[in-house]
């Protein structure tokens, strides 16, 4: 299969965009999700489907079968989790949430197909010390180390505490999509042990990161509990740490088109687990 964007190689490059970025019927609540990269939803759930999920979550990061289950990514430092994938296999709470018709059929609507939940977790940022994620495109490591070969995917990240422009909210450069930045260096093998709590491979330089910025801006996403962002796999995009008193913790789920299932990866030498990047295609119903 050809690669139409090469990364991990001897050097950094940018590619532009080979693909569509809304692969559905066009309409208008979607036209700045193509032109930006995202959409925003100022309430997805309502505040009892929030209390529920985030009991759900509590419920979670307390069960000593998780806590010791690989699916679990503790902070380095703390040792507190970080986040729990493959959350909807964990959880019948969460796997209504990605049958919810308003969070799978939006994605369908996007991806103009079926979908298959190629990731699900749960991120808790409790307050005081939870670390952030470095600026990185989901899509380079999804193409790199699992073998998406198209940008035919799309992320929610839903909030379960208020997400505050001080507790370590997501940003995202706007229009970053269009543009694939290709990382320098080589995937070491099982990069995912170590990735998965602190990124270095597929990390994006920071003069790659300067003219990205510059020429795209920096939105950061602020919103109650209950409010959604929904993203572009290409997105480059990130979030600090969180120091403030302030817990954040969101739910992110990642639907991919049927059409565009993962074949092996283009530039790591193994696959990653299937709790992180899954081989199981069939379509959410």
């Amino acid at each position: 299969m050809t690669d139409l964007y090469p990364t991990r190689g001897a050097a950094e490059v940018m590619t532009p965009r080979q693909d569509p970025v809304l692969w559905g019927e066009p309409s208008e609540d979607l036209r700045g999700f193509e032109r930006d990269g995202f959409l925003t939803v100022d309430q997805l759930l309502t505040p009892a489907e929030v209390l529920a999920y985030r009991a759900e979550l509590t419920r979670l990061i307390a069960d000593p079968a998780v806590i010791n289950d690989e699916r679990a990514i503790v902070e380095p430092s703390s040792k507190e989790i970080r986040s729990v994938f493959e959350v909807h296999r964990i959880s019948e709470v969460f796997a209504r949430l990605v049958r919810d018709p308003r969070v799978v059929d939006t994605a369908r609507r996007i991806l103009g197909s079926d979908v298959y939940v190629h990731q699900s977790r749960v991120n808790v940022k409790p307050g005081f010390g939870a670390s952030g994620f470095y600026w990185h495109s989901d899509f380079e490591t999804w193409h790199a180390e699992d073998g998406l070969p198209r940008m035919r995917t799309v992320s929610v990240s839903i909030a379960l505490t208020e997400n505050r422009d001080t507790n370590g909210s997501l940003m995202i450069m706007p229009g970053s999509h269009r543009t694939f930045l290709g990382c320098a260096g080589a995937t070491p093998k099982d990069n995912y042990k170590r990735s998965l709590r602190m990124q270095e491979a597929g990390t994006p330089s920071a003069s790659g990161l300067t003219e990205m910025a510059l020429e795209h801006g920096i939105k950061l996403f602020t919103g109650p509990a209950g409010s959604a962002t929904w993203f572009d796999c290409n997105c480059m995009h990130g979030s600090g740490d969180n120091i403030t008193p302030y817990p954040r913790s969101n739910v992110f789920i990642v639907f991919n088109s049927v059409d565009n299932q993962a074949v092996e990866p283009f530039a790591a030498p193994v696959r990653r687990p299937e709790f992180i990047a899954a081989r199981d295609f069939l379509p959410v119903k």
